[in-house]
């Protein structure tokens, strides 16, 4: 009876899942769960037109899928910027016994990869994989701690043979995703995939629902742009068209405030606001408007995290090479693990970006953009 007893203890029933509180929360699980690799944007594309839509004053798309929202008529054209593809790969090739190899779409760590959850997006619908991972017992000590190269994984569908993977609806090209289902941790921080970029595809949203409600100085463009991941495409195409004045990223960051961390890598920390990037290895900022961002910032009692961080790169460099030359500048919601199958953000961050965010785009009239963008020396 006591064995029965204790074995009945061990049986742990986990609570159900909350119910999102808010439409914001909702928001953010929904994109964070679409899938949306580069190059496979439509389920993500399908999520931003239905919100911008009763936003806006028209929607357009590039030639590459990126979705333009415009508001305003007059004034300087705003591009406000978020990617909604995500990291993840396709389909290489499929084994005669089964197995799948991927090609990796975007910058992962080999580390991140072995022994995880994986969904394919075949022609009938999504198909469970797994990374495989050679067993502890067989792997020789001198090899134990050694980072095995990504060719050398497979997907795992359970299948035993390449007919059987085909009879699952899976080909070369399909896309493949993180399996990592969003939660909502204690504390208002949200856990879930693809915070690298759906948490600035939320903010995007949620600034152009507040500034069509207040008013706005300019035309302003959100743009959710496609293929960020894989080389700054979708941007480069969106600012073709909408030839900007001035650009806006929206990211998110690098926290550096876990365990094991060298102050070196980056100075953000969850909870302590939007962030600013100085400097990454694709893009410098314009100077007057990141004085200008720090002005809006401390008069509205925001919180600003200004950072530098290399091994980076971000829209705002492929809208900064547009139009003859554009000032442009990078925002970013503070993320732990990015670029992995799970991150972590906090709401509070979240919030105040779109705080910044809107305060500064009601800054950005004919005036205020016409000395950002003259470098005429002083007399």
């Amino acid at each position: 009876m006591r064995i029965l007893t204790a074995l009945a203890a061990l049986c742990v029933t986990f609570p159900a899942v909350a119910t999102p509180q808010d439409r914001t929360e909702r928001l953010l699980g929904e994109l964070a769960d679409a899938p949306g690799p580069s190059g496979y944007e439509e389920a993500v594309r399908g999520v931003m037109v239905r919100e911008l839509t009763p936003l806006a004053d028209k929607i357009t798309y590039d030639g590459v899928g990126s979705v333009i929202a415009q508001h305003g008529a007059s004034g300087p054209k705003v591009m406000l910027d978020a990617h909604m593809d995500e990291l993840g790969g396709m389909v290489r090739r499929v084994t005669p016994t089964g197995f799948l190899s991927m090609q990796m779409l975007g910058g992962w760590l080999d580390q991140a990869l072995p022994d995880q959850r994986w969904i394919i997006i075949g022609r009938n619908g999504p198909v469970h994989a797994v990374t495989g991972i050679r067993d502890v017992h067989v792997v020789p000590a001198d090899e134990r701690t050694r980072v095995f190269s990504r060719d050398s994984l497979y997907l795992d569908v359970g299948a035993r043979t390449a007919a059987e993977v085909a009879a699952l609806g899976i080909s070369p090209g399909d896309p493949v995703v993180p399996d990592s289902p969003f939660v909502a941790l204690p504390g208002g921080r949200y856990l879930g995939k693809a915070w690298d970029d759906r948490v600035g595809c939320a903010v995007v949203i949620e600034a152009l629902r507040r500034l069509r409600a207040s008013g706005h100085p300019n035309q302003l463009y959100v743009a959710a742009t496609v293929q960020e991941e894989v080389g700054l495409r979708g941007a480069r195409t969106a600012a073709d068209l909408i030839k900007p004045d001035i650009g806006i990223a929206i990211e998110g960051g690098i926290a550096g405030d876990s365990p094991g961390r060298s102050p070196e890598e980056t100075q953000a920390v969850l909870g302590g606001g939007p962030g600013l990037f100085l400097y990454d290895s694709s893009t410098l900022p314009n100077r007057r408007f990141v004085a200008l961002v720090g002005e809006v910032a401390t008069s509205n009692g925001i919180p600003l995290q200004k950072d530098l961080v290399q091994g980076y790169g971000d829209d705002s460099a492929a809208i900064q090479a547009t139009a003859g030359g554009v000032p442009t500048l990078n925002l970013i919601v503070p993320a732990r693990y990015t670029h992995a199958h799970n991150g972590i953000i906090d709401r509070m961050d979240f919030d105040r970006t779109v705080n910044l965010v809107v305060a500064l785009i009601q800054r950005l009239d004919a005036p205020t953009v016409a000395r950002l963008r003259s470098f005429a020396p002083d007399r």
